[in-house]
């Protein structure tokens, strides 16, 4: 990334076309961080090419959206075969993915909406098992859909308006949406329980 980020800077022009194919490759497993180009493309949008700022926007959407649908496919196409192909037995570890396939019986798509805004690797996991799991695809459009959009929305915009505090966005924006989104899994987690403990009482 240290490379590829002077590069869009120099063609801001043309950003939104390189940043929307990193997100696809992001949605392969390769090693970019779709959080980064999106504040990348918030502060070019504010500084360097502010009338390109939709052409940005709908860059970071539809490239982290139309990579889901990519590893989505991926795993419902072709499911455990791909554990013998070395480079995803080694991005996907099949503990991992039994986890989440746990978390998907447990709380359904909320599952997927939640875990969207989780950065560090889960993302494509959650994908790949949704696919696995035969879960609908309509169905798998709309949760990720609505939390793509929030997602994205949100972390552009706040480094659209923080466009010259970028290095320090880029530094701290990831822990502070994992932070907040960890605390409302757990919030509704204990309120899932508390209401089983009511209703046996």
């Amino acid at each position: 990334m240290e490379t590829i980020l002077p590069f869009i800077q120099e063609h801001a022009q043309y950003a939104h076309w390189l940043v929307f194919g990193l997100l696809m490759l992001a949605g392969l497993n390769f090693p970019v961080s779709e959080d980064l180009l999106i504040v990348i493309s918030g502060v070019l949008a504010s500084t360097l090419v502010p009338e390109n700022t939709w052409k940005l926007f709908l860059a970071v959407f539809l490239g982290a959206y139309l990579s889901d649908w990519m590893v989505y496919w991926i795993g419902r196409l072709w499911g455990a075969h791909l554990w013998r192909i070395r480079w995803f037995a080694r991005m996907f570890k099949p503990k991992r993915l039994e986890q989440i396939k746990q978390y998907y019986k447990k709380y359904g798509l909320l599952t997927l909406m939640v875990g969207r805004f989780i950065p560090f690797g889960v993302r494509n996991c959650l994908f790949a098992t949704a696919g696995m799991g035969k879960m609908r695809f309509r169905k798998f459009l709309i949760g990720d859909g609505v939390a793509c959009i929030v997602s994205n929305a949100t972390l552009f915009t706040i480094a659209y308006f923080c466009g010259k505090n970028c290095s320090y966005f880029v530094r701290y924006v990831n822990v502070t949406i994992f932070v907040i989104f960890i605390v409302a899994l757990i919030g509704f987690i204990c309120y899932k329980k508390s209401k089983r403990i009511s209703s046996t009482d």
